[in-house]
């Protein structure tokens, strides 16, 4: 027979047992992300802003997993020889977007982020970064760095082979692979209003930042309340610069999590590898671009390693890298990278 206080414990028992469960079913847990699949009615095509539309509102801790979609319109696409049948149903599904521009991406989002607050910091930490399909494109946009010099507007198909995760470019060339998301960030501040998707700027944005790989993590500063982010442009491989306006071009699939840093500001995004930390800056002029990326960095060091301003300096001319991180966006980019294992205690 069962008495009544081995009842009480058997259904306290089976109460732990559905909480641990519903707990492990969380929506928005790294077993149960968020989905933010690409859809007509889950894209921004061409801006960040802050008076954009949230499709997604989430809590900071939140993993969510993102399927973003090259940029290109199908029929191109196929004239440069992909299969009617390679082309995404999305991608076909996203052309019916009219609100477009002023830039030319397609951007999952905006997501919200329920604590984000203006003076906070977005941390947006990559998880996997996988490739969506098997083919990515290079083009030759007429704003590439040499566009007044080199004049063919040609596209290039270029296979992928997710196994070994290279690119073949010619039958003598194949291309390492090391998949990102080239544009990743918040709504900038209100009196910027719509915001090309293009430049990069304080927000982040069109970074191009070949180093924000998975297992990374970018800090955002936030502009608006709920952060209000977007991400697309999947790369599966770049070269720093960017020359041509184009890296491999493809579809991508993330997973990512979100932490809001309160009490903690930037001016400028950064980000942090296993190895190094990044400074970035971005302006029209590549000298001011690379004012702000050592800045930045000396300002990290003074912050975070309690270094003088001089023994920061110092350090950034012996042991950091300034790399231009792309020439073609509008507003060009420059990081610096700092190697962690410098650091001995």
């Amino acid at each position: 027979m069962l008495t009544v206080s081995k009842f009480k414990i058997s259904v306290v028992l089976i109460l732990s047992v559905i909480s641990l469960f519903s707990k492990a079913q969380k929506m928005g847990s790294a077993s149960n992300p968020f989905i933010l699949d690409p859809s007509p009615s889950a894209v921004v095509w061409g801006y960040y802003w802050s008076e954009a539309k949230p499709v997604l509102h989430i809590q900071s801790g939140d993993y969510v997993k993102v399927h973003t979609l090259l940029t290109s319109a199908p029929d191109k696409l196929e004239a440069a020889g992909v299969p009617p049948e390679q082309v995404e149903k999305e991608l076909r599904d996203v052309q019916a977007v009219k609100d477009r521009g002023p830039g030319g991406h397609v951007l999952n989002g905006p997501i919200y982020i329920e604590e984000a607050e203006p003076g906070d910091v977005l941390e947006v930490r990559f998880q996997s970064i996988e490739l969506a399909i098997p083919y990515g494109y290079n083009a030759i946009g007429q704003s590439g760095f040499l566009s007044d010099e080199i004049f063919d507007r040609k596209m290039r198909i270029i296979p992928l082979d997710k196994e070994k995760m290279t690119g073949h470019f010619t039958d003598s060339i194949t291309i390492p692979l090391h998949p990102f998301f080239g544009s990743v960030g918040v709504a900038p501040p209100k009196e910027a209003g719509r915001w090309n998707s293009a430049p990069p700027w304080i927000h982040a944005g069109n970074l191009d930042n070949k180093e924000l790989t998975a297992g990374t993590s970018l800090f955002i500063p936030v502009h608006v309340k709920g952060a209000l982010f977007e991400i697309g442009d999947g790369h599966a491989a770049q070269g720093n610069g960017e020359v041509d306006i184009t890296a491999i071009e493809t579809s991508l699939i993330g997973t990512l999590q979100f932490i809001v840093h309160k009490g903690k500001t930037l001016k400028w995004p950064r980000a942090e590898t296993p190895t190094h930390i990044i400074t970035m800056g971005c302006d029209r002029d590549l000298n001011a671009a690379t004012h702000i990326a050592v800045r930045e960095m000396i300002r990290y060091l003074m912050d975070e390693k309690k270094l003088s301003q001089a023994d920061a300096y110092m350090l950034c001319s012996v042991a950091a890298d300034v790399d231009i991180t792309e020439l073609v966006d509008g507003n060009v980019g420059v990081h610096m990278m700092l190697p962690k294992n410098i650091f001995v205690k």
